[in-house]
């Protein structure tokens, strides 16, 4: 009778057990999943750890790049633009609560204490800086001096630290002082040469050999901004409308897809990178924005669409690019035989390569597209567990070739953050815009804004 009593308690038991082994693997494999605002809160909060966890360790700056297939490739290789990016990608950290106000200050005054220290050519900093010494890491070999546009999104940045922190506590007062302090010491009327222009880059070494003026639409509309609206060095307004502008020639009354272009892209015969609609926006808002040439909502709207429509209807026929699966950018790329690269991915040079950062960071123009795409890199089996890795969505893939670059880089990093919190909440927007060098400079050069009432 003992036998039988055992024998029976241990079929109960193990019938049990499978049961709820069963039960578990069922909810395992089929997880419920997130909501719209939990997967943005989850991709922001991975992203976010490029710039904090996997900083430059000494300047506290985001590193150019991350590779998670080598060994710390570059580990003290700082960029100036990303690090701009990277500043206002923590200040959305502070605001969504991934860490604490004052650890942030800590940072912010480690990462500024470097830059006051850094190698500067009439203000700007270079495009590449070692992160241990700030001396100039030459980006090439006539240019290993002043760059001004990466400056300016440095400066887009260091401008939103200032309003962040300008009536805060007394240590976070003269943080936004040097803030200020930084951004003010640039000399953006020495980038003119001296014309109504601005050229991107001045060496020691080599002066202005490199001669590469701004000019027209491509991604240094910031640049432009950030001049004009100088108090202490400021560009004369004829340089937007001169060089940047060409005269009213940048206005384009063609369209793609039956899209209106708006603006001729500089070198392109449709859009260009969408990284073009990401860098001068993550502080300058877009929303009700208007000049004689174009309506910045209008025109930053319609790039995301022509890219999103050109992805889907895939005229190229890559395999994999559909409605969810979609963006163009530069970025790294894989090469014809199979090595990484890194090209401006776009209509007109398509690789069959997808940048997560292209849609992802077009939220605000696209964001039921961009939703698609965000679940798409977080919740497709096929790629879910390749794509996303220790810092949110690797840099590329390419569904076509079965191929995957496990590498991140600052500035396509940077921009996720910052303009999905645009689109969320219009934070960086709402701190950018209420500058009042800002404002008044947007109102010299012509532009009106019903968002913000000027």
């Amino acid at each position: 009778m003992k036998f039988i009593f055992k024998t029976l308690f241990i079929f109960l038991f193990l019938l049990i057990y499978c049961s709820c082994t069963d039960k578990s693997t069922t909810v395992a494999d089929n997880p419920v999943p997130l909501s719209d605002q939990e997967l943005l809160d989850k991709v922001q909060k991975d992203v976010f750890r490029y710039f904090w966890d996997y900083a430059e360790f000494n300047s506290k700056l985001a590193r150019e790049r991350y590779h998670t297939d080598e060994t710390y490739v570059d580990a003290n290789l700082v960029t100036t633009g990303g690090s701009g990016f990277g500043l206002m990608t923590i200040l959305v950290g502070i605001e969504r609560g991934f860490v604490s106000r004052g650890e942030a200050v800590a940072r912010f005054n480690t990462a500024l204490s470097f830059l006051e220290n850094a190698d500067r050519f009439h203000g700007a900093w270079p495009h590449w800086m070692n992160g241990t010494n700030g001396n100039v890491v030459p980006f090439g070999t006539t240019d290993n001096g002043g760059d001004i546009v990466e400056t300016s999104f440095l400066c887009q940045g260091l401008i939103c630290i200032r309003e962040y922190f300008k009536n805060g506590n007394p240590e976070e007062q003269a943080l936004a002082q040097k803030a200020d302090d930084l951004w003010k010491g640039v000399e953006w009327n020495w980038y003119t040469k001296g014309e109504n222009a601005m050229y991107w880059h001045w060496s020691p070494n080599y002066g202005w050999q490199m001669n590469f003026k701004l000019e027209g639409y491509n991604e240094c509309l910031i640049t432009y901004i950030m001049g004009a609206a100088s108090p202490t060095h400021p560009i004369p307004s004829a340089a937007y409308h001169q060089a940047w502008a060409r005269n009213g020639a940048i206005v384009n009354p063609g369209s793609s897809y039956n899209i209106p272009l708006i603006l001729k892209y500089n070198g392109t015969t449709s859009v260009g990178p969408m990284f073009w609609a990401h860098y001068s926006y993550l502080g300058l808002d877009p929303r009700g924005l208007s000049d004689q040439y174009a309506n910045y909502w209008e025109l930053t709207k319609n790039h995301a669409q022509i890219m999103y429509t050109y992805c889907s209807t895939n005229p190229v026929g890559w395999i994999g690019y559909s409605q969810d699966c979609w963006g163009l950018t530069a970025s790294y790329t894989r090469n014809s035989n199979g090595t990484v690269g890194y090209t401006d991915h776009r209509p007109g040079n398509d690789k069959g390569v997808i940048t997560p950062t292209a849609a992802l960071s077009s939220f605000p123009y696209t964001p039921s597209e961009s939703m698609r795409a965000l679940r798409f890199f977080y919740e497709n089996a096929d790629w879910k567990s390749r794509l996303i890795g220790v810092a949110g969505p690797y840099d590329a893939f390419s569904p076509h070739h079965d191929w995957v670059t496990k590498r991140y880089l600052a500035i396509d990093q940077g921009t996720i953050v910052p303009m999905i919190e645009n689109y969320r909440t219009g934070f960086l927007w709402n701190l950018f815009m209420q500058a009042p060098e800002v404002q008044t400079c947007l109102e010299n050069l012509g532009f009106s804004s019903t968002q913000h009432g000027f």
